[in-house]
């Protein structure tokens, strides 16, 4: 039997002595790709942060990778996990280049100048890009790119160091119409590549779902509401509870739209 990539036995995580997460099972085996819904205040980055060995649980026990969260040097292990957050790109300086970026991830750095790189490692960087659809943003300065092609930049940061696992903290946020829609078609590619590791995305709406993700887990105030293969966790009744609405859900060549009951 393989064992999964993220194993979650009973995880609390509590501040000022409130339950951000309250007593939550959750496994993402090999070949699976997760989507996180529920909204604000849910507990999703909470998760993301623990399986990303950035916290560290209240009470029970997290496995990452095969190895016990509280019984290992993180540092090297996090080098496996590709995480991308749309607040990271508020941490890197606005004049560096698209690669530059990319390659910071070799060193867990947000600047090039503390470390020393090679030839190869800018080459791997522009080739990242070029695969994500960004390839001719390469020399640009960061911070001259619009936010989507700054999403895609950060997405080729997470591959850098050819994780075995990926996570992704709500990289559509605050991203128009048309970024998003490119974003969605840049992580539906890459699930149906069969070379991607496993990946947890996190998200408020079910319309930012990719195609090709497989499984879902829904939270709401650190509670699971339900979780498993994606077509029977995206209910109307699951999704309902989970957001505390009235809600109709419909799905169409793999995307998903939901809408509250008499709004138009």
């Amino acid at each position: 039997m393989t064992e999964p990539v993220i194993s979650f036995a009973a995880v609390s995580r509590c501040y000022n002595g409130q339950a951000v997460l309250n007593a939550v099972d959750w496994q993402v085996a090999p070949g699976q790709h997760w989507v996180v819904l529920g909204p604000n205040g849910s507990g999703k980055s909470t998760l993301l942060q623990i399986a990303a060995l950035r916290l560290h649980p209240s009470s029970g026990r997290v496995t990452v990778l095969d190895h016990a969260l509280g019984e290992i040097d993180v540092r090297g292990l996090r080098r496996r996990v590709g995480l991308s957050s749309a607040s990271l790109a508020q941490d890197l300086r606005a004049t560096l280049s698209a690669a530059e970026v990319v390659m910071t991830a070799l060193f867990g750095a947000l600047e090039p100048w503390w470390d020393s790189y090679s030839a190869a490692d800018r080459t791997r960087a522009q080739d990242l890009l070029a695969q994500l659809g960004c390839g001719g943003l390469a020399e640009r300065s960061f911070g001259t790119l619009s936010s989507g092609e700054r999403q895609r930049v950060l997405l080729a940061r997470t591959l850098m160091t050819d994780p075995d696992l990926l996570l992704l903290d709500e990289p559509t946020a605050g991203l128009d119409l048309g970024g998003r829609e490119e974003l969605v078609a840049t992580l539906a590619a890459l699930a149906k590549a069969p070379e991607t590791p496993p990946m947890v995305l996190v998200t408020h709406h079910v319309e930012e779902i990719p195609p090709g993700f497989t499984h879902g887990l829904l939270l709401r105030q650190g509670q699971v509401v339900s979780q498993g293969v994606l077509g029977q966790v995206l209910t109307e009744e699951h999704l309902g509870r989970c957001f505390g609405l009235d809600v109709s859900l419909s799905e169409k060549a793999g995307r998903w739209t939901a809408q509250v009951r008499g709004t138009a």
